[in-house]
């Protein structure tokens, strides 16, 4: 059965992104997009919402001879959307306008490449409530972005447990943590827990 991960790059203090700040808070480093452009990330359908369609998408076109949107360009991707309607610009993109959790179900159930969500919180929140999530990871930028963060990750997240799986820093400064989560029924020793 594939596997589904939710991966993030977020910075310190949970914000997705940041007013004024470039991509990857300008943060990005030679190792870091190396392991972005390697084989092993491209081997997985990208799960996302209307939202980072239209941004990746728009990207992709600007951009077609760089080599990370050149991948993910050639890789199967799936969007879930009820604005969107095809046929759809980007090449290896499938619409999905019904509900994202049933349509994963039978993904996992049936599919053979590993899934992962790009960007997408509340697809991503949905995803881990239903228990479809295997994996969590997160790529943390050394920055706080408290006056022009946008986008707190974690907000209306029920609570989770997370077992750490793997680390890894890039570049001396980003930091890899993948995870295993466990949605909670509330706090441990609350009559909640795993």
């Amino acid at each position: 059965m594939p596997s589904l991960m939710v991966d993030f790059i977020i910075s310190l203090d949970g914000y997705a992104a940041a007013d004024g700040w470039p991509g990857l808070w300008g943060m990005e480093g030679p190792e870091y997009l190396a392991w972005l452009g390697g084989d092993t990330e491209k081997q997985h359908t990208t799960l996302m919402g209307a939202r980072t369609y239209r941004l990746m998408s728009g990207f992709a076109a600007e951009m077609p001879d760089d080599p990370n949107f050149a991948g993910l360009t050639a890789m199967p991707k799936v969007v879930f959307s009820s604005t969107l309607r095809p046929p759809l610009s980007w090449d290896n993109t499938e619409l999905v306008q019904g509900d994202a959790v049933p349509a994963v179900e039978h993904m996992k159930r049936h599919g053979t490449r590993p899934l992962r969500t790009l960007g997408s919180l509340g697809l991503a929140r949905s995803l881990l409530v239903a228990g479809l999530v295997d994996r969590f990871r997160v790529v943390v930028f050394p920055v706080v972005t408290g006056a022009t963060g946008r986008e707190r990750i974690f907000d209306a997240y029920p609570d989770v447990a997370l077992d750490l799986i793997t680390s890894r820093t890039f570049d001396g400064r980003l930091q890899l943590l993948e995870y295993a989560p466990t949605v909670l029924d509330g706090p441990p020793g609350a009559g909640g827990g795993r």
